[in-house]
């Protein structure tokens, strides 16, 4: 297991981080994005999807669980489960199915309960004064390989 700790100013920041991550991603990861109302998950996808060469718009899927966005490398699946009642609605959506051709980068992923398996990266976003502080923690080899990324 390896962390990274970052400092993050500004918006821009965080969508050029997330692009920086996109470098080190294959299809078949798993990501958790972590951190309360506002922190900045939303933006980091944005910019992992901006990464992946995505040019259109980029929200968060709060109602409809899932948002695909197929790219010429691959698909890359933004979860936000925020809105989720119980664990096991991701059972009846198939989501293990997503992991099989794309990125997974899932947003709120506690609401997931024991559904959930242990991501290859985990990504928490604290908010500071001035900023936010980011701690990715890789829990697999293809997690390191995002982490790497960063290096690029």
């Amino acid at each position: 297991m390896s962390t990274r700790n970052l400092t993050i100013t500004t918006a821009i920041d965080m969508e050029a981080l997330g692009a920086r991550l996109a470098a080190g991603m294959k299809p078949g990861q798993l990501i958790y994005i972590r951190g309360p109302l506002g922190a900045g998950k939303t933006t980091l996808v944005r910019g992992v999807l901006r990464g992946f060469g995505h040019r259109g718009s980029v929200k968060s899927p709060t109602f409809t669980l899932v948002e695909p966005y197929t790219l010429s490398a691959l698909t890359v699946y933004h979860f936000d489960l925020y809105r989720l009642k119980q664990p096991e609605e991701l059972e009846f959506m198939g989501w293990r199915d997503y992991l099989r051709d794309g990125v997974c980068l899932v947003e709120w992923p506690e609401r997931g309960g024991n559904v959930l398996p242990e991501p290859d990266l985990d990504v928490m976003i604290e908010p500071l004064d001035h900023g936010r502080n980011v701690v990715l923690t890789a829990h697999r080899e293809q997690g390191s390989a995002a982490l790497k990324g960063l290096l690029a």
